[in-house]
This record gives C-alpha cells, sequence and structure tokens, in this order.
C-alpha cells in the first residue's frame, strides 16, 4: 500500500502519523495565563532534546485558526509543568483535553488538587508521579499550520518517593500511560531486559 501525503489533507495525515508512531509519551501540561487561570493540558508530541542542562520538547498545534492556551500562556508567561500521568490517571489525561474556553481552569473542573512549585509560579499536580518545572527557552514553527515546537529547561525536578534506585527510574513502578491513535492509550506492558551494550559516556560525571 502505498500513500501520497500531497492527496491528503491536514487531518488526514495527522490520523495516520499518530497510528504509525507510537506509542508516544504524554506531556501532561499545567500552565498559567496573563489573567491567573490554571491551565491544563496532555500533549503526545513530546521528547526530551537535551540533557545538560535538561530540556524538553513538546509540538503545540491549533484549535481552529488559533494556538491552544498551553502556547499562549508558555510564550506570554514563559514558566510550565510538565507532568508524567500513570495509569489511575488515564482518565482525567483524556479529560483534560476537552477544549474550553480560556477563562475556565481544567485543573478545578476536574477537581484536581495543586502543590506549589520551588522555582516558578505555575503549581503542579499533586497525584502526578513525575513533575517537572520548565522555563521556556525557544519556539520553533512548522509546516502549513505552523505548529509549534516549544523547547523548555527543566529547573526542578519532582518524583513520587520510591520512583528512583540508583539514579536510576523504576519505569515499572512508575507506570506511566502512552497515547496511540485516535482516543486510545496504551500501558507498558511486558517489560523485556536485553545485554547491555558499550556507549561512549556522555559526560565525566
Amino acid at each position: 500500500m502505498q500513500i501520497d501525503p500531497t492527496e491528503l489533507g491536514a487531518e488526514r495525515i495527522y490520523r495516520l502519523m499518530t497510528g504509525i508512531v507510537v506509542p508516544r509519551p504524554i506531556a501532561w501540561v499545567t500552565s498559567l495565563s496573563r489573567s491567573g487561570v490554571l491551565n491544563l493540558a496532555p500533549f503526545s508530541a513530546f521528547t526530551f532534546v537535551s540533557q545538560k542542562p535538561p530540556m524538553l520538547a513538546i509540538s503545540v498545534g491549533r484549535k481552529g485558526a488559533d494556538y491552544k492556551d498551553t502556547a499562549h500562556n508558555i510564550l506570554d508567561t514563559e514558566e510550565y509543568v510538565i507532568h508524567i500521568a500513570d495509569t489511575p490517571l488515564m482518565k482525567a489525561v483524556h479529560d483534560s483535553s476537552v477544549e474550553h474556553p480560556p477563562e475556565i481552569s481544567e485543573v478545578e473542573h476536574l477537581g484536581l488538587e495543586t502543590l506549589p512549585c520551588e522555582r516558578i509560579k505555575v503549581r503542579r499536580l499533586a497525584a502526578a508521579p513525575v513533575a517537572m518545572e520548565c522555563r521556556f527557552r525557544q519556539c520553533l514553527e512548522f509546516g502549513d499550520a505552523r505548529s509549534r515546537l516549544i523547547v523548555g529547561e527543566v529547573v526542578m525536578f519532582h518524583l513520587r518517593d520510591g520512583l528512583v534506585n540508583d539514579g536510576k527510574v523504576e519505569t515499572k513502578a512508575l507506570d506511566p500511560i502512552a497515547r496511540i491513535g485516535g482516543p486510545r492509550y496504551a500501558t507498558l506492558g511486558e517489560i523485556v531486559t536485553l545485554n547491555t551494550v558499550f556507549q561512549t559516556p556522555k559526560s565525566k560525571d
């Protein structure tokens, strides 16, 4: 089967790509509007782009002709929190993707408890096993739809007690959820451990 992307509209290409690029980790993002509304939204176009300093990237698209509230908030205030959700939070993650007017806080609407951050004004979700306080560093726009790739630096990590062992995260204990095509999600399933291969150290520490 062959598919020519030039013959497809943006929505059909999106459906195709989100079914191919799987599973995708989910960045569950809190951000603060200029008027003080705490926004919450999930993004599955998400990865890390630097380890020193630690930097994360999320791709934020549009809702209609305008950018999503998260993009506006991050570019306005330059602070936000990226959370990693676990399986018990799956429904809350999905429900937070519902589009609300900017004056509605998804956090309040879903009844989620928050905690203050250490280095930024945006609050973090108490129930999430991982929360990463971020400061905005760069924004790049791509494609005809001009999706915004937003890069931020992690200035503080918050991890649930028991998740880190000898400097490494216990992935099974983290129990993260992933996004696949459509309104569908996945969990880790079986974890396969293979032999360690040699890699040049990334630094001296």
